[in-house]
């Protein structure tokens, strides 16, 4: 059988499950500019009601500011970093709400200010891929290990993402929350990327970058779940991770 070596331990490995932002993409460059835009048509509408966020601006997302008011950095057990799109415009939908706005018009503005943001995302086409993550996608192509992505994102935006990237076809999978009645970090998508992978989850790895999808490995029982950090002084959030490794260099494909 295949085997992933990481920090000297050997891991029986049939099949990986990646995480999309953060383990694969830069995440603030694709999601900073759209929480940025986002945030700032925010403001701009709470300032026309004379309200203000019932929280701190950082608290509504999970985002880092400097001091011109770019984003600079984000929490990773935030809203931003793991919840859905979705999820998201409920929290900003909540904010209008709170200024007195009706929560139907509230959730159309929130989506519209969305809609303009996801635009200037597509225009960038900003995703690349993390440091070592090509090398270490054609060594699974050459050891036959099936590979897929599991996501909060949706499935036609992963699809997209990893087109930009040049990545798509190195995906037998691709499970966006679109295709789960529940998200991260239930074990639905997992088993479902499991079953198109035709392997047993026991034999999987699971490659993430917050505590999310390691909860989600061990929930459907996967044999390994390994956090994704590139931060030096970062990763205590993973608690539920096997392992955490900083740059794709330190896993290793044994056949």
């Amino acid at each position: 059988m295949t085997m992933l070596q990481v920090n000297g331990v050997q891991i029986p490995c049939k099949g990986i499950l990646f995480d999309k932002d953060g383990t694969l993409l830069e995440f603030l460059q694709l999601w900073g500019p759209w929480a940025e835009t986002l945030l700032s048509q925010l403001q701009a509408r709470m300032n026309e009601l004379g309200a203000s966020f019932t929280v701190e601006r950082e608290h509504v997302l999970g985002t880092i500011h400097n001091a011109e008011g770019h984003i600079v950095g984000y929490d990773p057990q935030g809203p931003l970093a793991i919840a859905t799109v979705d999820e998201c415009t409920g929290l900003l939908a909540g904010q209008l709400y709170a200024a007195g706005i009706p929560w139907n018009e509230a959730i159309t503005t929130i989506r519209k200010f969305s809609s303009v943001a996801m635009r200037s995302v597509r225009e960038r086409k900003s995703a690349e891929p993390m440091p070592g993550l090509l090398d270490f996608l054609q060594k699974c192509r050459a050891a036959d290990i099936p590979l897929a992505v599991v996501t909060s994102d949706s499935t036609a935006a992963a699809e997209t993402h990893l087109d930009w990237m040049g990545i798509r076809s190195f995906f037998t999978s691709i499970v966006g929350c679109d295709r789960v009645t529940q998200g991260k970090p239930d074990r639905e998508a997992a088993l479902l990327a499991c079953r198109e992978l035709h392997i047993d989850p026991a034999e999987v790895v699971v490659i993430g970058d917050s505590n999310g999808d390691m909860q989600m490995g061990r929930h459907a029982e996967v044999s390994y779940t390994l956090g994704y950090c590139p931060q030096l002084d970062q990763g205590s959030h993973l608690v539920d991770a096997h392992a955490i490794i900083r740059h794709y260099n330190e896993i290793s494909v044994i056949l």
